[in-house]
């Protein structure tokens, strides 16, 4: 299905800036993606659009289930093409960097969890945050939560 037909059955009419932003989300090699990354990344392709109208787009998006909007601890909300399958995340404090990954013994132990205080698990979110490899190896103070 291309993009085009793809909006359209989602109930959005298909216009230049939706469909720059859904190409910049589908061949970013930065996953998550804020609203001013969009902008600057479109800016660097000579694109025309406006910053009001990408938050607009990224909140009709989300809205339609094509993104998925994270708050991570730079107070600044990401968002990420949803593909359909889950995956937790861990999050740079020092640059910014974030690492999906899944971990079916995760998973289970937070079932697990949940059972034993008689709670059911409808969705999730986990988020760990730290210092990734590249930072840790950096010559800058570590560090201080």
């Amino acid at each position: 299905m291309n993009k085009a037909s793809h909006l359209k059955d989602i109930g959005l009419k298909a216009t230049g800036p939706r469909l720059r932003i859904m190409e910049l989300f589908e061949n970013s090699k930065d996953r998550h993606l804020s609203a001013e990354d969009v902008y600057k990344k479109l800016i660097a392709e000579d694109a025309d659009i406006g910053l009001a109208t990408i938050y607009r787009v990224l909140t009709q998006f989300e809205q339609a289930g094509i993104l998925i909007r994270h708050h991570f601890e730079s107070g600044k909300a990401v968002y990420e093409l949803n593909e359909g399958g889950h995956h937790d995340h861990m999050v740079c404090y020092r640059c910014g960097k974030v690492t999906e990954f899944f971990d079916p013994k995760i998973e289970e132990l937070q079932n697990q969890i949940a059972a034993q205080h008689g709670f059911s698990i409808q969705d999730h979110s986990l988020y760990l945050y730290g210092e990734c490899e590249d930072c840790s190896k950096s010559e800058r103070k570590p560090f201080r939560r």
